[in-house]
């Protein structure tokens, strides 16, 4: 067994851990307006937002956008809250994003549903180990991906989200620069094909976009022959190759509108059918097959930790006092380097200072 292997097999175990908590009886409609209620009313009261990932329940969704916060990937959840009046932040997703938040708002109160909610990703790259694995190579600049701890990004030159790694790698090549990449090697793999970079990887991988499989892919196509394929970079590399489309988030969002297709088959989070239903209202989506024996074969291509933030807990994020998420000073800033890069990279390629290849 390789080291992946039994890495992505502890990770497992975890999962299965926080499966049935995540897993809550199906809420009344009484139960659910008195919750959302509940909710707004403290928000109110707190002077606070909510920002919600994509992968988040789709009642939660709708809650973040009815009550003024956003949907969004993890980058523009911590950049929008970062630029809102409101002194407190409710971060729905995982805990890797409610410390970038925190890291680029630190003047204000973060607070997550279940600071339980993490991510196979940061899971499998802890930061000793990883710092170890930067000082055995020192000649080659870290790039780390969002969904890493601050430490991890503390020790990083670089931070990328999926929508922006293919730019900053092919930046870093042009300039013969030799790279490290964590932790998602599904995605490095991608990154590294594309762009040709020189990219020592780290052995991780997501859970979900994990189990998506080419050949399950391939037998739904026959049924629905004139569907086109959308795909989440942190799948495997064979699922990848099958696509009409690989992208982050956002950017399948925007393909499904762009793409003449009346059908997609998605493979990523089945969270993200919220916003992509009202992006393209006449479109139909259907949800990539999954195998394996993993924990997302029971939860259906969706992370059991995002789906922790439920609106019971929601509803109860400020009466808790072990919600609030921290980050160590010292780490914060050598956190926030990397990420100043990444925000000032990115502002460059939107104005076309950088051009894209």
């Amino acid at each position: 067994m390789s080291i992946a292997q039994d890495k992505l097999i502890r990770i497992r175990e975890q999962v299965h851990q926080h499966l049935d908590r995540a897993q809550q009886p199906a809420l009344t409609a009484e139960r659910q307006a008195q919750l959302e209620d509940r909710f707004k009313a403290s928000l109110a009261h707190e002077n606070a937002v909510l920002v919600a990932h994509y992968y988040t329940a789709p009642e939660i969704q709708a809650l973040a956008e009815a009550t003024g916060g956003c949907v969004s990937d993890s980058l523009e959840m911590a950049r929008f809250g970062r630029d809102h009046p409101a002194q407190t932040l409710i971060v729905a997703g995982v805990r890797f994003m409610g410390e970038t938040a925190k890291i680029l708002t630190p003047t204000k109160r973060v607070l997550m549903p279940d600071l339980e909610a993490t991510c196979s990703l940061d899971l499998g790259c802890p930061a000793e180990e990883f710092s170890q694995f930067c000082d055995a190579h020192p000649d080659r600049e870290v790039v780390v991906y969002a969904n890493t701890s601050a430490a991890v990004k503390a020790r990083a030159d670089w931070v990328v989200t999926s929508s922006i790694a293919l730019d900053v790698a092919e930046h870093l090549a042009e300039q013969d620069k030799k790279i490290i990449w964590a932790p998602d090697r599904h995605l490095g793999d991608y990154v590294r094909r594309t762009t040709g970079a020189d990219m020592l990887m780290w052995d991780g991988a997501c859970i979900v976009h994990e189990e998506f499989k080419a050949r399950g892919i391939e037998q739904l196509k026959q049924v629905h022959p004139e569907a086109g394929v959308l795909v989440h970079p942190e799948s495997p590399a064979s699922v990848i190759d099958i696509a009409d489309y690989v992208g982050s988030t956002s950017q399948i969002i925007k393909a499904a509108q762009r793409l003449p297709n009346h059908t997609f088959i998605v493979a990523t989070d089945q969270g993200i059918f919220f916003k992509l239903q009202q992006a393209a209202p006449d479109k139909q989506f259907i949800i990539a097959p999954t195998a394996g024996e993993g924990a997302t074969c029971r939860s259906c291509a969706n992370c059991p930790w995002m789906a922790m933030n439920d609106l019971d807990r929601l509803a109860g994020v400020f009466d808790r006092p072990d919600n609030e998420i921290t980050v160590d000073p010292e780490i914060a800033v050598r956190a926030m380097r990397p990420l100043d890069r990444m925000l000032a990279f990115a502002s460059e390629l939107n104005t076309g200072v950088i051009g894209r290849a």
